[in-house]
């Protein structure tokens, strides 16, 4: 079978996106996947996203991570299928989706998508790292100069060290300015560094505001890949009205032989 394939970036964490509204897609073939992710044999990419249909919103996201299983939320994964699903014509500037973590809604102008989050109840603080949920699992630590660190090697050892099998994504930052840091994750189901994390650079802004380390409401973000943007509200029960922002870029599309 030949399988057409469209491939996004979103600062540089890239995914193979394909239309399954009419269900094309072999969804528990993981090890297809897995070699449609890999870089050397395959497409390559960060992760593998279907685009469904859905009876109570624009379309649902189907989310596996390149080793070839379904995973938690993937946020710049989630702003790669706004922009999709704009190019297939499914919406127009504004989208509401359902993905494995609930409902998400969405706008976009131009290359620029924002992607509201779930909301987040609490932020663990322990003695050097923090842990919170953003879709994902994330462990937020801060170091002096993040461009120094070994992610992969650190991170997977945190990774497995501290968190088992299940594990966690890894995040460690370096404040760059007012509200603004610097933020290199290690990636479970990856298992290597991404160049960008969208659900990890959400978690490093709301775990810095916590820590009183931001000002306001709006964080600037750098990564590997490029710069992301997130803004919150702070309330009694936690973060509610979150927003990652950033830019969702079409790369190519394809045919592949399954």
């Amino acid at each position: 079978m030949n399988l057409t394939f469209y491939k996004y970036q979103g600062t540089g964490n890239d995914f193979v996106m394909i239309d399954n509204r009419d269900n094309v897609f072999s969804k528990s073939n993981t090890q297809l996947v897995a070699r449609l992710c890999d870089r050397k044999f395959g497409i390559g990419a960060d992760g593998l996203i279907l685009l469904e249909n859905d009876e109570k919103t624009d379309f649902k996201m189907v989310y596996y991570n390149s080793d070839g299983n379904t995973s938690t939320m993937c946020g710049n994964g989630g702003r790669c299928l706004v922009a999709f699903a704009k190019y297939l014509g499914v919406i127009t500037d504004r989208a509401t989706f359902i993905a494995v973590d609930g409902l998400h809604h969405a706008t976009i102008e131009g290359e620029v998508v924002s992607l509201q989050m779930q909301d987040v109840n609490e932020v663990e603080e322990h003695k050097d790292f923090l842990f919170l949920d953003t879709g994902s699992p994330h462990h937020v630590q801060i170091v002096d100069d993040v461009l120094k660190v070994d992610v992969p090697v650190e991170g997977a050892k945190l990774r497995y060290g501290r968190y088992g099998e299940n594990g966690s994504n890894i995040n460690f930052v370096t404040s760059e300015g007012r509200d603004t840091f610097n933020v290199r994750t290690y990636e479970r189901g990856v298992e290597d560094e991404t160049l960008s994390c969208g659900t990890g650079v959400t978690a490093v802004a709301l775990a810095m505001h916590k820590i009183g380390k931001v000002s306001g409401n709006k964080v600037a973000i750098k990564t590997q890949g490029g710069n992301l943007n997130v803004n919150f509200e702070r309330g009694d029960n936690g973060y509610h009205n979150i927003h990652l922002i950033g830019p969702a870029k079409y790369v190519f599309k394809g045919e592949i032989v399954c």
